[in-house]
């Protein structure tokens, strides 16, 4: 801020005071003057804005005193500072008006060399100010320029990695984000549920939207033998088959290992594909969990999962209308699918309908191409084989 533009309002009721004043500081700076409180607050809000205010105390309409409470309470003008020029010069008075916020406070009759002092010190004060309040913005903008870049390349790298997984997979195309828009459907309607509200915050709800598409990544480590096989599976083929999710969540908590700090969704990620094939009766995998041992975000992709399933060609079945998987899915309540999960989908069917709907099915045209990995791991479904 050049002193040369710098813009001082001063605010008195006697022309004389206004006079000496403004004689004094034209030569230097843009001065502006009024002789009322109620021109002040005009004043204060038009180009060229005061850089620093000059308030007498004792004036007709409003005092000194409300028109600083004015000018602090609009926050057009509330960090303009203010000096009290007045001849109320006790020290009650002189404590009054620094205690109400005033940066100085000058008794007439005035020194011009004082004034001339202090008035130059409040406008360095205030450019110091005003820069680093601009630098601050500056900051945060960049602050939230980088972390938004962050989190974009971070979705990047999660859709890349899934997306790896997924070519190895005869899934129909846009498998990853029906079952993504599912699970965080799924999550808003059940979070404020008494059940589950403490853990689907809004912020663990973007998160398992977040992990939701590296649910099967443990599929890349199972032999092409085993994943592309056009037929059943024996049941030793099956057991190697099933340790996909935990290959999954063997990989995520390796490279867990491997960063500095860490990250919130990797741990839902985990527990996504670790346990989404785990069952509400126990008889689900790898490790036979039941009930609510199951993490919530387990058993929100575990509905997602097998509905997608249903509702998809696959080479050992025709696609499932809507009407047909939701009346599926119903009757695995309470032995597949946590009760409360599955009233959730019932209540909001028409929610995945439209998700379903929303994303074109790519069909893989690979005859030799199996989706044994997202197999519903009820009985509908033959190809796992009988243990």
């Amino acid at each position: 801020m050049n002193e040369a533009l710098s813009t001082i309002l001063i605010v008195d009721d006697s022309s004389e005071n206004l006079a000496v004043l403004n004689e004094l500081l034209q030569p230097i700076y843009r001065v502006r003057i009024t002789t009322s409180g109620e021109n002040a607050l005009r004043l204060a809000v038009t180009s060229p804005e005061p850089d620093l205010i000059m308030l007498d105390v004792m004036m007709p309409d409003i005092n000194g005193y409300e028109v600083f409470t004015l000018l602090r309470g609009d926050p057009r003008t509330r960090d303009i500072p203010i000096i009290f020029v007045t001849a109320m010069n006790s020290t009650e008075d002189e404590m009054r008006g620094l205690a109400a916020g005033a940066v100085d406070y000058i008794t007439k009759p005035i020194v011009p060399l004082i004034v001339l002092a202090r008035v130059r010190t409040q406008l360095e004060l205030k450019k110091a100010r005003d820069w680093l309040r601009n630098q601050n913005d500056f900051l945060e903008a960049e602050v939230a320029r980088r972390m938004g870049e962050n989190l974009l390349i971070q979705d990047v790298s999660i859709l890349a990695l899934a997306h790896l997984a997924e070519t190895r997979d005869p899934e129909t195309g846009n498998h990853l984000r029906r079952t993504q828009g599912y699970v965080h459907a799924l999550a808003e309607h059940l979070q404020n549920h008494p059940r589950f509200s403490a853990l689907l915050t809004t912020a663990n709800i973007e998160l398992l939207a977040k992990s939701a598409p590296l649910h099967d990544i443990g599929k890349v480590g199972i032999p092409d033998h085993i994943l592309l096989k056009p037929g059943k599976l024996t049941p030793e083929e099956w057991e190697v088959m099933k340790t996909h999710a935990q290959l999954g969540s063997q990989a995520i908590e390796q490279a867990e290992r491997e960063i500095v700090k860490p990250v919130e969704f990797l741990i839902l990620a985990k527990e996504i594909a670790h346990w989404h094939h785990e069952r509400w009766d126990g008889s689900g995998y790898p490790d036979g969990l039941a009930g609510d041992a199951i993490p919530i975000s387990a058993r929100l992709m575990a509905l997602a999962d097998v509905f997608d399933a249903l509702i998809n060609r696959r080479v050992y079945k025709e696609p499932f209308s809507f009407a047909t998987a939701k009346d599926i899915i119903a009757a695995e309540s309470g032995r597949q699918f946590d009760p409360d999960v599955v009233e959730a989908f019932l209540a909001m069917f028409d929610i995945f309908e439209s998700i379903a709907t929303h994303y074109t099915v790519i069909r893989k045209t690979n005859s030799h191409w199996l989706a044994h990995a997202h197999w519903p791991s009820f009985s509908l479904l033959p190809e796992a084989p009988a243990a």
